[in-house]
């Protein structure tokens, strides 16, 4: 399964693809939870593909993290494969009884809420939340697992809090926000479902953006619109 991740430049000066496949390289060498010398990486217009092996799954997605925040690029492709040393290795039976442990002992997940599938090393969690933040947290919980070579996160949404006011709310969060300029984003509601317009100056800007919406309550999908101004 491919990963697939989403980012926007600073500027509007582009590398070209050589540069920026240089610069992906440098910051991968540059990462000291990534072993570079296993990466390929090719760029074509400012979207980068990232080949090779890994020994766990926690260094591929850093890899692509790593990637993903180099200037320039506009969108990552994850090819890596996760390829175990023998000593890591696991069973499909140990990996699922540890990924339940976790979930257990994390207090951001509700108490068995969520199913754990596990298939030659491929773990899909499933089940029903009230809030996003808990659907990030059952995979975040997982992902540092030992054997672990794919997460797929099935876990739906289904908010138990009444849909009141949600744009107002959105609209206020933005206000208070340090790092999100209101004025230059618009907001449009359907039920539970929010869509994210307008530009903003930076990725971190769009990131808060995006977070501030999901904490609305009720709010079942975001969809982000929101462009990266020059």
């Amino acid at each position: 399964m491919q990963n697939v991740a989403v980012s926007f430049p600073k500027g509007t000066t582009m590398n070209n693809d050589s540069q920026l496949q240089t610069d992906v390289l440098a910051e991968l060498k540059w990462q000291p939870g990534v072993n570079s010398a296993h990466i390929g990486v090719t760029a074509k217009q400012c979207a980068v593909t990232l080949t090779g092996q890994v020994s766990n799954y926690t260094e591929k997605i850093a890899a692509q993290d790593a990637a993903q925040s180099v200037y320039g690029v506009k969108a990552v492709a994850n090819d890596i494969t996760v390829e175990m040393p023998g000593s890591y290795v696991r069973t499909d039976q140990d990996i699922a009884a540890a990924a339940l442990n976790a979930l257990k002992w994390d207090v951001q997940i509700p108490t068995d809420a969520i199913k754990v599938i596990v298939d030659n090393g491929d773990l899909t969690l499933k089940g029903t939340v009230d809030w996003h933040y808990q659907k990030d947290a059952a995979e975040r919980c997982v992902r540092y697992l030992m054997g672990v070579k794919m997460i797929t996160n099935c876990i739906d949404m289904k908010p138990t809090a009444k849909w009141t006011d949600v744009k107002a709310k959105i609209e206020d969060a933005f206000r208070r926000s340090a790092y999100v300029d209101a004025s230059n984003i618009g907001i449009a509601t359907n039920d539970g479902n929010v869509t994210l317009s307008g530009s903003v100056s930076s990725c971190k800007e769009r990131s808060d953006a995006v977070l501030a919406a999901w904490a609305a309550p009720g709010v079942t999908s975001v969809s982000n619109k929101i462009n990266i101004a020059p």
